[in-house]
């Protein structure tokens, strides 16, 4: 176990010791490490999911950091191609333009671009681009698709390398990917080695208010190492020569901000979302203790109630399945301690995990075509971050009388809506 995880003992961003205990959710299995029937092993290996608060930077962390390449060089997670995100990723491709002002021809480098989708729409209004990505079967997928895609860690290498072939970018884009990277600075230094003099450089993370005031425990896992703030990126961007000049809120994934950040000296000027979102944080209490504890004794309560009620259901002989199967769910499901005896099965659109079974708990993963041969009487809704869509589209299981439990950030029933009486 020691080759593959190390303990964090000073901050990633700021360098610093002084450290917040927040919590621990016990030691459990990787979040994407499904597993074959055919090959199962006797134990599973464990690592701890413990979370620290630097008392400085305010950055909030998992204490124990796996090493990449077994995280990433195999990865089962694929961009979602659902309405929401396909129109996320348009807006992005929106922000992005106006704020670098990007014209045809102009390059577009991301890191950690999985299989392509985004910067597939920066190629549709005639951007020049190039994706890294360090998940070799998803680079295939990406390259197979058109979209120059580098099968590698992004990092000074690899910002030298693009500019040195390519030019220089003028936005450098990393989405939903910042949060996984353990060497930061590595990263900031390859996009400043590509970055254009007035360029931008867009990061989108999970956003950490929304994290904290949801309850929004499932999305804590080794993949995640860093939760951030505005307040936290300033800190890391500054020692990079690079200031915040915009920050966007989106309700993607729980929650999300994109913050956008020039070189120091540049003609970008800082609009008003960023003290904004600073004063918020103030407000809420990021610069202290509180808050941080507060959430951990309600994730600890909510993690109760669920696993409560998923277990008083099956007590009564009713069938509970998960409805998906993504990382945040087998993270649930683990903290929550609830495996095949309490649900079922669970239904997931990714091919990648059909036949296979979640991390920890051994639960079935099918595909949506066989879930609908046998619905249970409650979907236990693991991609709550979709959850209007979803029940949107699963009317019919509603009507026919199934029910969705929506874990997040309060375990709620919600079932199908009463028809009116007619007068």
């Amino acid at each position: 176990m020691q080759d593959i995880v190390r303990r964090l003992d000073t901050c990633r961003v700021c360098g610093r010791d002084d450290w917040l205990e927040v919590t621990s959710f016990g030691s459990v299995p990787l979040a994407n490490g499904f597993l074959d029937p055919a090959d199962l092993p006797a134990e599973e290996p464990a690592y701890p999911v413990d979370v620290i608060v630097c008392r400085n930077c305010r950055l909030m962390a998992i204490r124990h950091v796996i090493r990449p390449d077994v995280l990433f060089r195999h990865y089962v997670y694929v961009t979602s191609e659902s309405d929401q995100m396909t129109a996320h990723m348009r807006r992005i491709v929106g922000w992005c333009t106006r704020r670098a002002g990007l014209a045809p021809g102009e390059l577009v480098v991301e890191l950690g671009s999985n299989v392509g989708l985004q910067l597939a729409l920066f190629q549709e209004q005639g951007q020049r681009v190039v994706g890294v990505d360090p998940a070799e079967n998803l680079a295939e997928i990406a390259n197979a698709r058109g979209v120059r895609t580098l099968p590698e860690f992004f990092g000074a290498d690899q910002g030298r390398r693009i500019h040195a072939e390519q030019g220089e970018a003028k936005l450098v884009l990393g989405r939903q990917c910042f949060a996984h990277i353990d060497d930061v600075h590595n990263v900031l230094d390859g996009a400043t080695a590509v970055l254009a003099p007035d360029g931008l450089v867009a990061i989108e993370v999970p956003y950490l208010l929304d994290l904290l005031e949801e309850n929004q425990f499932d999305t804590i896992y080794h993949e995640h190492l860093s939760y951030y703030s505005v307040t936290t990126l300033a800190h890391l961007f500054a020692r990079h020569g690079l200031r915040i000049v915009d920050v966007e809120r989106a309700a993607v994934h729980g929650g999300s901000i994109v913050v956008f950040a020039a070189r120091e000296g540049s003609a970008h000027p800082a609009r008003p979302s960023v003290n904004r979102l600073l004063s918020l944080e103030r407000q809420s209490g990021l610069d202290s203790d509180d808050a941080y504890l507060a959430f951990a004794e309600r994730a600890h309560q909510v993690i109760r109630q669920i696993g409560d009620l998923v277990r008083d259901l099956a007590g009564r002989g009713l069938t509970v399945a998960g409805y998906g199967a993504p990382s945040k769910g087998t993270t649930l499901l683990q903290f929550c301690e609830l495996g095949p005896a309490e649900v079922r099965f669970c239904s997931d659109t990714t091919s990648l995990k059909h036949g296979r079974l979640l991390p920890g708990t051994r639960i079935p993963c099918r595909s949506p075509e066989q879930a609908r041969d046998q619905q249970p009487d409650y979907y236990l809704l693991l991609a709550w971050n979709y959850a209007d869509e979803i029940i949107s589209k699963e009317q019919d299981f509603l009507r026919r009388g199934g029910k969705f439990i929506i874990p997040i950030p309060q375990p709620r029933v919600v079932t199908a809506e009463p028809v009116p009486a007619v007068a």
